[in-house]
Formats: structure tokens, C-alpha cells, sequence
């Protein structure tokens, strides 16, 4: 049967021009009806295509599939299939065998590593190897239909890494990570600083926000997100108060969070989701208030501090015996008083022990030859941070006892007294109680020195702190946590 074959671009050349009487085909004008038609396909085809045929396996294909024949093509046109992919040949020849049996394998993704260009490269590959039988059922050859892939392996496998790297980004991120797919808001990720936040063992992926985080639904965040998810405008929110279920037992805990609520957009610009930043800054900013008190108390500390100067020249003048004496005791008291004063800036560093503290403030106000304190107490380490809340107390309460209570008349006394307490030893209690001073009263309004003494211990979060202004004169209790105290921040 004679048979007009299309062109078929390069191969179809190759084709036309091969010299098929001295090949093991033999000449085209013989060869089966099946093998011309499946030639015909093959070359006015733009898929690659490729024709093994005879017991020789000889080797036909298209220009499609010459580009994945590399520096093998031309050469490989009409010579065994063998000879085209002999470096992987340990892979190929079953597949080939099994067609050659009558079984068509076909797969979506097989690797190799060619050396069709001269050097090892991996390779990819989709196809179907399909057996050809004649009118009787005897196996002819083999024709396959495939693509390579390698391209579209190597960047799925590039995006996967991205989308890996990425990942790692956001689980290593310093504050907490999450994403929010579709209209309902449903967890797809969260990072281990988003659980570390919302409260660690809560299981939210794959849940609706409303569902996964109950109580955030509660106070309007939902709302909040849902208009990001609207409009595409981004919701950005700092130090938000928030409470949320955190604490043992799951009761609710007010943190104070920064939040950013951005919107997350496909290729062409459709949000489908929410990208969910925040960051915890509960102690951050507790500790700036703090910080705030003690500058605050600072500069109230330096309007005092010629009046203090005054009382202490004060009682050493009336007490000393000379002015040589006077003169000595007067420069040792300021000095003292001046390191007082670099405690406090200095915020506590290191630890100490409530008597040392005790020592310091007494160092400053008391005189040994006329006694005015009476002082009780163990040996009780003390925090770094503690230390300077409690410094701080002492020399408030001495200033205000010099300027206003038991030390501004010559008859005073104070009593200081601290204990261990607790059926199991767990508190520690602080009591400054003045004597024989003048009558004192409820002030009128509260200034800076008593907010500091009633912001109680720093550091130690159950920490209380209680004021009465007793007819006998000021009481003052300190009430903290003993661990907490003792707690080297």
C-alpha cells in the first residue's frame, strides 16, 4: 500500500531521506500497513512521539521528541533503542520487554539521570509505551506518546522549598504567626508563638477563628477581620487589650497584644485569606509603666532632695557635740544618702537582703547617738528587681516620715519589723509603723510618693501593699509572694 506522508518538519526530512533498504525495516514501501500509519501520527504530531519496531527495536520519533534525545539526535534516528538510551538502559529495558510482551505501561512522573548532553542531568518524564499488534495479535512494536517534565518537577519541587523556607520563616519568627483561609477565617497555620500566646495545647487548625478561639469572637475581632477580608484594608492595632483562655483550667487572662490583620491575595489580586501578626507586650509594657513610676519618682525624689539635705543637717546639728563633728557627720550622711540614691538609678542591679536595704535607708535617717528606729527581722535575700521596689518604699516612707510623720518631731519612733508567713512558709510580710509622731490624716490627695509605695514590688505580680493612717501614727504592709521576691530577674 502506498501512503503520502506528511512532512513532519526535521524528522520528517530525516525520515524521507533515510537510507531504509540497508536497515533492518527494510524498505518503506514494504513495511506493514501499521507501522506506516503509526509513522504518518507520529510525524504530523506535535506531542512527542516515538516508534519502536522489530525485533532490532529499531528507533523512529518526531521532532518533539528529538529535543529530549540532546546531543543523541540525529544519530539516533533508525539505529536500536538501545543504543539511543544505553546510560539508563537498566531502567528502560523492562518497560520496553514488557510492551514487547504485549503490557502497556504508562506514569506520570519517571526520573532519570541522562547524559544526553554530555554531562549527568535529572530528568522527568510523563508516558504511555502501548504495544502494536497486527491483524493476528502478534506484537510489531511499540509506540509511545510522552513529555518531559523535568521543568515543571524542578520548579514544583523550588516552590516547595520556597513554601518550606517560608515556613521556617514564620515558625522562627519572635512573634506569633498565623493565617486565616476563606470567609469563615479557618486556621490553616499557626506558628509556636501564636500557641505560646492564645495558650499552648489548643487546637485550632482547621477550625473557624469563631469556633477555634471563642472568647476573641466575643469582643469584636471577629467583625474586625472580617472587614479586612471585605475591603482589602489592612486593621492594625497596638497594645490591644484582649482576654483570652489561657490560664490553668482555661479561665481567661487579660494580655495586652499588638495586632496586624493584612489581607492575602491569589495571582490575580482575590483575597482568599488573612495574615495574622502579633506580638505579646504584657510585661513590655508593665515594665515601661514601671520604669515611667520610678523616672516619675525620681524627679519627685530630686524636689525633695533639699529638704531632706535640711533635715539631716538638721538632726546633726542638734546632736553633735562640735562643728568639727557636726561637720564630719554631715558629709558621711550625704555621701550616704547619695548612694542611696545610686541604687535607685542603677535599678536594683545584683541582690541584696531586706536588712541590708533596711541599713541603707537607716544609714540616711537615723542617728546612732539618739536611736529613732527599732528594727526587726531574718536574714531574707532579695530579688534584683524587688530590691529597688523595696529601696524605694523604705526612702519614701523615711521622707515622708522626716517631712510630715514620726521624724519631724524629736520625740518619734519607728518600728520596722519583716517575717516569713504561711502554713507553708510561702509569704513574705513587711510592717514600717511610726510612733509618738504628730497626729496624722487621711491626705487630701495622693501624690507621687504614695503611688509608688502603693505600685508595690516589682516583679512580683500578687504583690500588696496597704497604708493606714492610724491617730498613733502611719502603718505601712508589704504582702509578696516569697519566690517571687527572692527571684533574680
Amino acid at each position: 500500500m502506498s501512503l503520502h506522508y506528511v512532512s513532519g518538519g526535521e524528522c520528517g526530512r530525516i525520515f524521507r531521506e533515510f537510507d531504509w533498504d540497508n536497515n533492518p525495516l527494510g524498505p518503506k514501501d514494504a513495511w506493514p500497513v501499521e507501522l506506516k500509519v503509526l509513522v504518518n501520527v507520529m510525524l504530523g504530531s506535535l506531542q512527542p512521539m516515538l516508534i519502536v519496531w522489530g525485533p532490532q527495536q529499531i528507533t523512529l520519533y518526531n521532532d518533539g521528541y528529538s529535543l529530549m534525545c540532546g546531543n543523541r539526535h540525529p544519530d539516533a534516528f533508525g539505529k536500536p533503542f538501545q543504543d539511543l538510551w544505553f546510560d539508563i538502559w537498566d531502567k528502560v529495558e523492562p518497560i520496553i520487554s514488557a510492551a514487547y510482551a504485549g503490557q502497556g505501561t504508562s506514569m506520570d512522573d519517571i526520573e532519570f539521570t541522562m547524559h544526553r548532553k554530555g554531562y549527568p542531568e535529572e530528568t522527568h518524564f510523563a508516558f504511555s509505551y502501548t504495544p502494536v499488534r497486527d491483524h493476528s495479535g502478534t506484537v510489531l512494536g511499540m509506540f509511545c506518546a510522552c513529555s518531559e517534565i523535568t521543568g515543571e518537577v524542578l520548579m514544583r519541587r523550588e516552590q516547595k522549598l520556597q513554601q518550606e523556607r517560608l515556613r521556617q520563616v514564620f515558625e522562627l519568627s519572635p512573634g506569633g504567626i498565623a493565617t486565616l483561609i476563606g470567609p469563615d477565617h479557618i486556621f490553616e497555620f499557626a506558628n509556636e508563638e501564636c500557641y505560646s500566646i492564645i495558650g499552648a495545647g489548643r487546637e485550632i487548625i482547621g477550625k473557624p477563628i469563631a469556633e477555634a478561639l471563642s472568647e476573641v469572637a466575643q469582643q469584636g475581632h471577629i467583625e474586625k477581620i472580617d472587614e479586612v477580608y471585605r475591603t482589602g484594608k489592612p486593621f492594625v492595632a497596638k497594645g490591644q487589650s484582649i482576654e483570652l483562655n489561657r490560664g490553668p483550667g482555661g479561665e481567661k487572662q487579660g494580655r495586652s497584644i499588638d495586632l496586624v490583620y493584612q489581607p492575602m491575595r491569589d495571582a490575580v489580586g482575590e483575597i482568599f485569606g488573612i495574615l495574622v501578626q502579633a506580638q505579646d507586650v504584657t510585661e513590655r509594657l508593665a515594665e515601661e509603666r514601671h520604669k515611667e513610676l520610678v523616672a516619675h519618682e525620681l524627679g519627685h525624689r530630686l524636689k525633695n532632695q533639699l529638704a531632706m539635705v535640711q533635715a539631716i543637717a538638721s538632726q546633726t546639728l542638734r546632736s553633735a557635740p562640735d562643728m568639727n563633728v557636726a561637720r564630719q557627720t554631715l558629709a558621711e550622711r550625704i555621701s550616704i544618702l547619695s548612694r542611696a540614691h545610686d541604687t535607685v538609678i542603677q535599678g536594683g542591679l545584683g541582690s541584696s537582703t531586706v536588712r541590708n536595704l533596711v541599713g541603707q535607708m537607716l544609714a540616711v535617717h537615723d542617728d546612732p547617738s539618739e536611736p529613732r528606729f527599732v528594727v526587726d527581722g531574718p536574714e531574707i535575700h532579695v530579688g534584683s528587681r524587688p530590691a529597688l521596689s523595696l529601696s524605694l518604699i523604705l526612702h519614701e516612707l523615711a521622707t515622708n516620715a522626716v517631712k510630715y510623720g514620726a521624724l519631724s518631731t524629736p520625740t518619734g519612733k519607728i518600728e520596722i519589723s519583716w517575717q516569713v508567713v504561711g502554713e507553708n512558709r510561702e509569704t513574705f510580710e513587711f510592717t514600717w509603723q511610726e510612733k509618738s509622731g504628730p497626729p496624722v490624716c487621711q491626705p487630701d490627695r495622693e501624690g507621687a510618693g504614695s503611688r509608688l509605695i502603693k505600685a508595690g514590688v516589682s516583679g512580683v505580680s500578687n504583690s500588696k501593699v496597704t497604708v493606714r493612717y492610724e491617730p498613733s501614727g502611719l502603718q505601712c504592709n508589704v504582702v509578696a509572694d516569697l519566690r517571687a521576691f527572692q527571684q533574680d530577674h
